[in-house]
């Protein structure tokens, strides 16, 4: 009986855990890592990027995000949206094509693949013969030009990939047609170009590497006329009139070529070399747009002077007499520029670049042109990021004062919106108001919105102002020099150098309830902040925190501390520092936290940890946890080098006099063997050469880095008995050591005279060593202590007091239950025997149910050094759930881990992007859109109709016929049988199609 009651009871909870846990990978935020392609649909309003990695993704309006991903492992070099189809072609590195469509499913909107093609030659071909390097998608929506590096044009039929053999367009017909004079005609080389007559559909424009462009005739299948261009081809541009070839060339010279029935003479052409006649690089792509009133605009990329700045990365807009190179960040993919008006065919509004490192939308209506804020694929790298801190459930009015104070550093982007606006957003808006603060390597803090599917930038926090560096406050680097030439302007925010490595910030604790940040650096500084909304200049003091306390023997071989600036410092509205404290030796701080309430900041290093007092600017404790043998940490990170060799030698040493002691001593003796054999495994494990390991044993107490802080926790609970609660530190070190201090706080009308202070309490030696990476203290119901100025404002119930109180002890190995006061072990549950994993990083999340609102429990969730995600349950220490989330190879990514209080994850699967995922089957963040075919309301630009070709589709002249058939045959079907009203009201919400057949057989009868 009891057999089958357990049984129940592990069924119910299956059903329960189904209802709290639920793995998903939601959405990518930030810019793709590797663009290497850019499409656009002006009907759609849709944005595509393809990658080396072979990704697709497309963009539409904020939170109309798609991603689909290529079976191949090949780099994506071009996308083509077919023209007022939700339809797209990709093209690979390896040549092949393949045809994706958003198909809609339950109301949303799915990036599907729905075929692949390769174009086969003749037998015994080359491969350069089908090497496609140019694709035209024709306006008809039904062909699909691929011009390749032999010289042919195939034309083939979308979306079944059906090559149409009799319409290719064979290197020798065109050669044959070629004037004889032309120097070129007997090597054209591939085929770089293709351009399609804005004016008649049935004239495409063939342009070959060596220069010459054929004006061919689809219907006619012939040329109609040769332009001898005798520099190397880079593009082509049909201009909107028919009347005007632009092309542009290897050389830094772009070309202007009449239209007409005859050919024409090179003398004919209008050629201009933009930036001088010294040797200049190619001009990749040009582009000439109309105006309304007023001259065109002519935009271009390349074509620098080759000695002066061949390393720019410029486009070229000239409109009249304005001449602007914009200066891009890294290099450019591609560019395209979007036009006013309902059909798309106004004005240009803004141009849109895609370079290697980010987007840039420039706003072409507005004076200046200036920048438009993108709202996603935000550069999150556009200083390296070091750190990540995530804060759920943000107050408005903090809300509202961070969003004040980011609007003061906008105001130099364009106020127009942002003009890419495809597809709906049907996502609910965001139950509550996230925020991810991103710390980088150049001392900044970036707040971004993480409510929902965009993340988008808020605020930047720069710290650098608060010390000497070798940057120049005066080098402006927007504005270019009056009469520069070429007329510069510096466009993008990617600026990977750091003017100090020093600065970078390495953690970051935010109170959301009373506005105080604390970030602490590279170089041992920790700054305290406040928010304030208006500009303030003030001094800011370093408080020197000496960690080592007067020990002997120990010489700091890293790098020095930052210079504090003596003088007051203007800091803009937002926060302002206003107290620092310096720990010496000046190490990377590794633990960091703030508690409001108590107008505490505790921090940690490789040496030991403080306790400042932020309200009267005093160090309250200071404890120095360097082993003797601990030389390592005084090295700094700049000879790392040099210590992974020392090391790595250490330990060969180690594990060789293991095996001396065995050679020496009898090898019957038990006790010995095992000993030794425990101090091999363990030198084995610490290089990680064994992850499989299945046994916890004792790590040596002369490993590096023993004292080196891991994490540090406030906690009001229970230390010297179980009637006093009191106010609590607690720091965890990486040779499994936990130290516990009481903190006397006086009352609050004397809290700004009276010193605060910390006496011992207790000390925790984890028997394996192993690094102590969390602390956690529970209250009397198993719940954990809530957040400093929680209760207050009313936004967590008061902790249970009554109750005995648990202490948990998460190390890299193990979870571990004290009893507290006394600090007795209750349980645990043992990670590394069990499946050899180790934890990298750990959090603490509330988990709703989706089928009861009223329901949920809190839960410890951890990632692993494999990459797996486990929520554990608390009290009780119980594995609940896991699932693979990050590759195990993916050392950074499971570094750059963070989790939310609501049981969602963010890492980093490349430099510039974040990975988002859930572990809550309540909190989901995903994209939920819809893109409809677009209807052509427009008479007066009907859809081209396929030229001459067999088509699988019906033709819009063809379907206006079948219409007015099956209204004819409606009328005379009412006029003799009233019978057939209700199927006449039917077929006006159904399918003409069936209506008719069903009508025709009315009349007939």
């Amino acid at each position: 009986m009891k057999r089958f009651r357990r049984h129940g009871q592990e069924s119910q909870r299956e059903r329960l855990k189904q209802e709290l846990f639920q793995f998903n990978k939601t959405v990518e935020h930030g810019f793709p890592h590797q663009p290497s392609a850019l499409g656009y649909s002006p009907s759609l309003q849709l944005l595509a990027i393809g990658t080396r990695s072979g990704a697709i993704k497309l963009y539409g309006a904020p939170g109309v995000e798609f991603m689909g991903l290529h079976d191949e492992n090949a780099a994506v070099t071009q996308v083509h949206f077919l023209p007022q189809q939700v339809e797209l072609v990709t093209l690979l590195d390896d040549n092949s094509l393949h045809m994706w469509t958003l198909k809609a499913h339950k109301g949303l909107s799915e990036l599907l693949e729905i075929g692949r093609f390769t174009l086969t030659g003749p037998p015994g071909a080359l491969p350069s013969v089908t090497r496609v390097t140019a694709v035209l998608a024709h306006s008809s929506g039904e062909l699909l030009l691929l011009g390749t590096e032999g010289g042919h044009v195939f034309i083939v039929e979308v979306p079944g990939f059906r090559e149409l053999e009799e319409r290719n367009i064979s290197l020798d017909q065109v050669a044959s047609s070629v004037p004889d004079d032309y120097v070129c005609r007997r090597n054209l080389e591939h085929v770089e170009a293709l351009q399609e007559n804005p004016v008649n559909p049935s004239q495409v424009v063939i342009g070959y590497g060596r220069g010459l462009m054929v004006v061919w005739d689809l219907k006619k299948q012939r040329a109609i006329q040769h332009i001898p261009g005798t520099q190397q081809l880079e593009s082509v541009w049909w201009t909107e009139d028919g009347g005007y070839l632009l092309s542009s060339h290897n050389d830094g010279s772009y070309g202007r070529w009449l239209v007409g029935s005859k050919d024409v003479d090179e003398e004919n052409e209008k050629s201009d070399i933009p930036y001088g006649h010294f040797p200049c690089k190619a001009i990749s792509k040009i582009v000439q747009l109309p105006t309304e009133e007023g001259p065109p605009f002519l935009l271009f990329s390349g074509g620098m002077p080759r000695a002066s700045y061949g390393d720019r990365h410029c486009i070229t807009v000239i409109h009249g007499k304005t001449h602007v190179a914009l200066d891009f960040t890294s290099r450019i993919i591609d560019f395209f520029a979007i036009r006013g008006g309902p059909q798309h065919t106004g004005d240009p509004s803004a141009l849109v670049v895609l370079v290697e490192e980010e987007l840039v939308v420039i706003d072409l209506q507005t004076q200046g042109w200036p920048v438009i804020q993108t709202p996603y694929l935000v550069p999150l790298h556009s200083s390296a990021i070091t750190c990540s801190h995530h804060v759920s459930a943000i107050p408005l009015k903090l809300w509202e004062r961070v969003l004040a104070a980011g609007n003061v550093q906008s105001t130099h982007y364009s106020k127009k919106p942002w003009p890419i606006t495809g597809g709906q957003n049907l996502a609910p808006d965001p139950p509550q108001r996230d925020l991810l603060l991103t710390g980088h390597e150049d001392g900044t803090v970036r707040f971004w919105d993480a409510s929902g599917v965009c993340l988008y930038p808020l605020y930047k926090l720069s710290t650098a102002g608060v010390f000497h560096t070798d940057a120049d406050p005066n080098d402006n680097m927007n504005q270019g020099t009056e009469g520069e030439w070429p007329p510069f302007r510096k466009v993008g925010c990617f600026d990977p150098y750091s003017d100090d490595p020093r600065l970078g910030v390495q953690k970051i604790h935010l109170c959301k309830y009373s506005g105080y940040l604390t970030v602490a650096g590279t170089a041992g500084q920790i700054l305290v902040l406040e928010l304030n909304d208006e500009a303030a200049e003030q001094k800011v003091e370093a408080k020197v925190v000496d960690l080592l306390q007067g020990q002997e023997g120990f010489r700091w071989k890293g790098h020095t501390q930052l210079d504090v600036r003596e003088e007051p410092v203007l800091f803009p509205p937002g926060f302002q520092p206003f107290a620092l404290v310096q720990c010496q030796p000046p190490a990377v701080v590794t633990a960091l936290t703030l508690h409001s309430e108590w107008k505490l900041v505790a921090f940690g290093t490789s040496h030991g940890f403080g306790l400042y007092d932020y309200q009267q600017k005093n160090n309250v404790l200071v404890k120095c946890t360097l082993n003797p043998s601990d030389q390592l940490a005084m090295e700094g990170p700049l000879s790392r080098v040099k210590s992974i060799k020392k090391s790595l030698r250490q330990s060969f040493r180690r594990i060789r006099r293991s095996r001396v002691s065995l050679r020496k001593h009898h090898v019957n003796n038990a006790a010995k063997l095992q000993e030794a054999n425990a101090r091999l495994e363990a030198e084995l494990a610490e290089m990680e050469l064994a992850p499989v390991q299945r046994k916890i044993e004792a790590r040596s107490s002369d490993d590096s880095f023993t004292g080196l802080v891991r994490t540090i926790y406030f906690a009001d609970t229970f230390l010297s008995d179980s009637s006093h609660n009191t106010p609590s530190l607690w720091a965890g070190t990486n040779g499994g050591c936990v130290f516990a201090y009481m903190l006397r706080l006086p009352a609050a009308e004397r809290r700004a005279d009276e010193p605060v202070t910390a006496q011992p309490a207790k000390e925790i030696q984890l028997m394996h060593r192993a690094p102590v990476v969390g602390i956690l203290v529970l209250d009397g119901h198993g719940a954990p202590l809530p957040e400093p100025l929680e209760v207050a404002h009313d936004l967590a119930r008061s902790p249970d007091m009554q109750g005995s109180h648990h202490l948990v002890v998460i190390s890299e190995e193990q979870f571990k239950v004290f009893g507290l006061p006394k600090v007795s072990a209750k349980m645990k549950l043992k990670l590394t025997a069990m499946d050899g994993s180790r934890v990298r990083r750990v959090g603490v999340a509330w988990f709703g149910s989706n089928r009861a609102e009223d329901y949920g429990e809190s839960g410890l969730v951890v990632l692993t050094n494999q990459g797996d995600v486990h929520v554990v349950s608390l009290p009780a220490v119980k594995m609940q759930v896991h699932y693979p989330c990050v590759r195990r190879e993916d050392v950074s990514g499971i570094a750059s881990c963070v989790f939310t209080k609501h049981g969602q994850g963010f890492y980093l699967i490349s430099p510039s992007e974040f990975e988002r995922f859930s572990l809550s089957a309540r909190c989901l963040v995903e994209p939920r859109c819809l893109v409809e075919v677009p209807h052509h309301t427009d008479p007066s630009t009907p859809r081209r109709p396929l030229l001459d070709g067999p088509s699988s589709r019906i033709t819009k002249q063809e379907s206006e016929d079948a219409e007015s058939a099956a209204r004819r045959v409606m009328e005379h079907a009412l006029l003799n049988d009233e019978q057939v009203l209700q199927e006449i009201q039917k077929s006006l919400e159904g399918d003409q199609t069936s209506f008719l057949e069903n009508n025709v057989k009315n009349t007939v009868a």
